[in-house]
């Protein structure tokens, strides 16, 4: 039986545009990434995809020199005869003095459901990606709220040590949706108290209802995943927020350094064996489908 998916994060580059990242294959967490210094385009997405029959997809910015032209891209190609992608988030320095206006550039783009903006901050140089705490800043949050104005979404990217602030930004702005990225990032699964900081994290901003999670993103952590590795984040995850809360995605073609992209959703697929139709459908398919408007 043909499994069908909305996947509700990949990303796609053009190297004639600026992506200065994977100019640098190594040097993090991902370790060689070499193999994705190549052009990604929806021919590749679909060739990545085998015989999962892919619905819809969500474009989440692939973190471009210029976030604007990289919109403007997308856009070219949903609107020529690729169709592709079916909603865009796109990226904007919400610490910028000129945030407002960056907003309203994107907004102006008829697919643009969203905004990520990586505040991921970590002690260890190896996974740290922004060293500044965004959330902490008077400006940053002044601009956030701004998103509500445009009707925008906001992705959220973080490590576990962040949750207990984003779930207080999450509550002082509930008109806002959130979408957790990667479920949550848990780098620091070596120790039970990782596994705590993690758990509790997610489970504090799950207490908010405009916050949802992506079940993603899951191999950059655990590069030899199996499974039973995965099971008990993908289950703690769902159970934290429901099955109407969560949706499963490939962050495609980043994930491929891990593992297949049918290995992947059949991993899911094995996970959640045993829940009902509609359980499944709203996991693989609609929740996505609901919160990014597509």
């Amino acid at each position: 039986m043909t499994l069908q998916v909305v996947d509700p994060h990949i990303h796609l580059w053009d190297l004639s545009g600026r992506y200065p990242w994977l100019g640098q294959p190594s040097g993090n967490f991902l370790g060689d990434s070499s193999s994705l210094a190549r052009d990604h385009l929806p021919a590749d997405f679909r060739r990545d995809a085998g015989d999962i029959e892919v619905l819809k997809v969500v474009h989440i910015d692939a973190i471009a020199d210029d976030p604007v032209a990289e919109t403007a891209w997308l856009q070219s190609l949903a609107d020529g005869p690729d169709r592709f992608p079916d909603a865009i988030v796109a990226y904007v320095d919400l610490s910028r003095p000129d945030a407002d206006q960056m907003l309203a550039k994107h907004a102006a783009f008829r697919n643009v459901r969203g905004i990520r903006q990586i505040l991921n901050v970590h002690p260890d140089p190896v996974y740290d990606y922004v060293g500044r705490h965004f959330m902490r800043e008077d400006a940053w949050r002044t601009n956030f709220k701004q998103l509500g104005k445009y009707g925008l979404s906001f992705d959220l990217q973080l490590y576990p040590s962040q949750m207990r602030e984003a779930s207080d930004l999450a509550a002082a702005n509930p008109d806002i949706p959130f979408a957790i990225n990667h479920t949550g990032m848990f780098a620091d699964r070596g120790s039970v108290a990782g596994w705590v900081e993690w758990r509790d994290g997610m489970r504090a901003l799950a207490k908010s209802p405009n916050v949802h999670v992506k079940i993603s993103g899951l191999g950059m952590l655990d590069h030899k995943w199996t499974r039973e590795s995965l099971r008990p984040y993908v289950l703690e995850t769902i159970d934290t927020f429901g099955v109407d809360r969560a949706m499963f995605a490939s962050n495609f073609p980043v994930d491929r350094l891990f593992s297949t992209y049918a290995d992947l959703w059949r991993a899911f697929a094995e996970i959640v064996n045993g829940m009902s139709m509609d359980e499944h459908s709203k996991l693989f398919r609609t929740n996505a489908e609901r919160f990014y408007r597509i």
